[in-house]
Order: structure tokens, then C-alpha cells, then sequence
């Protein structure tokens, strides 16, 4: 360098810098990064981007133009792509024992750019970089839409068509393919995997009423909303979700339960969900006659003493006026109520997550009366049975069970 790093870094401006910015493309051009360029010249790695970048102001100080490549002794014409005479001669090259970088210059290429090439077309087994072969290879990957993994495998596709007809969700399905099949890597695909074969258009690979098997019900994805606040729908002395116990909200003690209700056409009916946090078990409440503060209460006290002491600590709820009786409720079973903040769900996330779940069984818009409580104990009793993540790929079931035999 021909000058030294200033011991001054306050603002020159634009032209008093000049001697460094000719610097700093120099090393640039030189294959430098910005953070090395900018530090060898004594300036802010920003003030680096800003030159190489150039300024959206006319007056300020562009960047010089970079100097022509030497020209390929090949055939004029650019290309994304490399062409079958660059092709050819990579393997001319490659015979003489040529480097990469050495083949990227002549050919006025990324070394990646012929790494990659030589790496991903060369012959299957013996190695060998053969350039027409590697020509016909990268034509047949060229065209567009290719055809998805599930599409170019019956098995793996009848597989996932087979567990979505049982309402098993894709990343069910994905655990399940890894645990059947787990010596077989082409059995293997990833959640969103099934996601795109189900809903991009074009594709194909699994049959489009096969949709309307997703918990959500819907053909096509729906983008994520900030919840309306709500306000309370009662004033009754309520034991905020703040007062709770921390060993409820940390999950490690069974016994601690959420719930809420699923309605039914016109506000008509109602179902009652209640989740255990620990184990995820599913409840469910018959409301033949309604969904008042009095009959929620009495569905809630008759299902709670089927259940052992030891697993009823606690029942968090949200602001619903169907929990006006929860005084009552605390009295007859001695099981405190926790009530969640206005507009925020995700303090009863477990029950949440099974309402959606249920709707796969209980869609919106129908009439929730017609199910008795037979019906009910078999929907609970299926969710029950599926396996979740969360759980180590355990059932609720299982989980509960282990919990009462010990």
C-alpha cells in the first residue's frame, strides 16, 4: 500500500477516501472479502459494501468497473449453463491432470461452478468424467415440474394414502415410514414433503380429495392471523393462570388439566374437551341439554370422579361464561380453576391443539347432539391411540397407563 491506515476514523467523506477505495478494489478484485478489505484498508465493513454496492445518489461515488475477464479460447456466447464444448473440454483437461481453478479460468467459469459439474456428472462407478454422458445427464434433470419423490414411488405413495384415509397427520406418517422402513432411505420423506404433494397444484402425487383427510379440512394452506382480542365474558372472582402451580406449567407432575368446549351449528351444541398436560389423554363431555354453567358443571364433576385423586390437581379454562359455576365445581370436587388471559389460547396450547384434532370427527357447521356418549368414549379412545411426538412416539394411552400401574 502507498498509504497508511488512518489513526483518525471520523468521517472523511466521500472524496477524501479515495485512496482507499482504489485499495480496497484492488484486494477485491484480488479475490478478497469485504470484512478483509475493509479491515487491510482501515474502514467500516459497511463503508466496503457501500462501495462495491454503489449508492442509489447519482452524485456519489460509484464503484469502478470491475476488468473484463480473459476471453475463453471457446465459442463466444454466454450461458447460465455450461455447454457441451465446455463440457468437452473439462474432460480434455481433466486427462492432463489440470486443477480446478486452472479449468475455471480458461473456460472464464467458478472454480464451483466446474467443481460442481465434475462431482455431479461424473459416471456412477468407475468415477470418470465422460463429457457427452455428463451432456445427457444434466439435459434429463433440466426439464420443469419434476416429478416428486412420492410420485416416482407406488409404495412410499400408497404408504401415505393408505395412513391419511386413517386421519394420521404427514408427520405421523413421516415417523412411521422411518420406523417400518429403516433400512430403506427411498421410504423416507419429510413432512413437508406430503404437505407439497397434497396441496401445490400440478403435482399429482396423492389424490387431491385426499385433502380433505388433514385435520385442518382444507385443500389449500391458510396463512397464520394475529388473534381478535376478546373480552371477558364474565366478572366472577376468578384464580388467574398466573396463580397456578409451577409444576403445571412446567408438565412434570400428571394431574393437571385443560379445557374448553367445541360448538356445534348455530350455537346450538357443544362437546367438552379436557386434555391432561402431562400425557396429552383426551376427555370428552356429553352436553346433551346444553352447554349452560350448570350443565358444564355437572358433566365436569361426573367425569372428574372416574378419575384417581392423584391424577386431578388442577383444571385450567378459558374465559368462557360456561365456567360461571367453577366455584360450585372446586367445592364438589376440591379441584381448583385456573383461568387463562383474555386472548391468549396458547396458555391452554394442549387443548387447543386437540379441538383442532377433534374437527376431523365433529366439523364445524354440524349438529354435535346427534353424538352420544358411546361415540364420544370411541373418538377419545382413537385419539388416544395415536402416537405423538411430543410423547417420544408414545400413545397418550400408553403414557396414562404407565402412570396408573406405578
Amino acid at each position: 500500500m502507498d498509504f497508511e491506515i488512518r489513526e483518525d476514523r471520523k468521517p472523511q467523506g466521500s472524496r477524501k477516501l479515495r485512496a482507499e477505495r482504489e485499495e480496497y478494489f484492488r484486494l477485491v478484485h484480488q479475490g478478497y472479502g469485504n470484512t478483509e478489505a475493509s479491515r487491510l484498508v482501515g474502514v467500516h465493513p459497511r463503508t466496503g459494501r457501500e462501495w462495491r454496492n454503489g449508492r442509489t445518489d447519482p452524485n456519489r461515488f460509484r464503484a469502478p468497473a470491475r476488468p473484463e475477464r480473459a476471453p475463453s479460447r471457446l465459442s463466444a456466447g454466454s450461458s447460465r449453463y455450461l455447454r457441451e464444448d465446455e463440457r468437452i473440454h473439462i474432460a480434455d483437461r481433466l486427462r492432463e491432470k489440470a486443477g480446478v481453478r486452472e479449468i475455471a479460468a480458461e473456460l472464464g467459469r467458478s472454480p464451483s461452478t466446474v467443481s460442481r459439474e465434475i462431482h455431479r456428472n461424473c459416471h456412477p462407478v468407475s468415477g470418470s468424467y465422460r463429457p457427452h454422458a455428463a451432456q445427457a445427464r444434466a439435459d434429463a434433470r433440466r426439464p420443469r415440474p419434476k416429478t416428486g419423490k412420492i410420485g416416482q414411488n407406488r409404495e412410499l405413495r400408497d404408504f401415505i394414502q393408505d395412513h391419511l384415509d386413517k386421519k394420521w397427520s404427514p408427520e405421523q406418517i413421516c415417523q412411521a415410514l422411518r420406523d417400518t422402513f429403516p433400512e430403506r432411505p427411498e421410504m423416507h420423506v419429510a413432512h413437508e414433503t406430503v404437505y407439497q404433494a397434497l396441496y401445490v397444484q400440478g403435482r399429482g402425487e396423492l389424490r387431491r380429495e385426499l385433502a380433505g383427510a388433514l385435520r385442518s379440512g382444507r385443500a389449500r394452506r391458510k396463512p397464520h392471523r394475529q388473534a381478535n382480542c376478546r373480552q371477558p365474558r364474565f366478572a366472577t372472582p376468578m384464580v388467574m393462570i398466573s396463580d397456578r402451580p409451577a409444576e403445571a406449567g412446567d408438565r412434570a407432575v400428571p394431574g393437571h388439566w385443560e379445557g374448553d368446549l367445541i360448538i356445534g351449528k348455530d350455537n346450538a351444541s357443544a362437546i367438552g374437551t379436557l386434555v391432561e398436560r402431562h400425557t396429552r389423554y383426551v376427555m370428552l363431555l356429553h352436553l346433551p341439554n346444553g352447554r349452560t354453567a350448570e350443565h358444564v358443571r355437572d358433566a365436569l364433576v361426573e367425569t372428574v370422579q372416574t378419575l384417581p385423586a392423584h391424577l386431578v390437581r388442577s383444571l385450567t379454562w378459558d374465559q368462557g361464561s360456561e365456567m360461571a359455576s367453577h366455584g360450585s365445581f372446586t367445592v364438589a370436587t376440591g379441584v381448583p380453576v385456573y383461568f387463562c388471559d383474555p386472548a391468549s389460547p396458547w396458555q391452554r396450547g394442549s387443548n387447543e391443539n386437540t379441538n383442532g384434532l377433534l374437527r376431523q370427527y365433529f366439523p364445524k357447521g354440524t349438529d354435535l347432539s346427534l353424538h352420544g356418549p358411546e361415540h364420544l368414549a370411541f373418538v377419545a379412545a382413537e385419539l388416544n391411540g395415536r402416537p405423538r411426538k411430543t410423547l417420544g412416539w408414545e400413545t397418550p394411552a400408553e403414557r396414562l397407563h404407565k402412570l396408573i400401574a406405578a
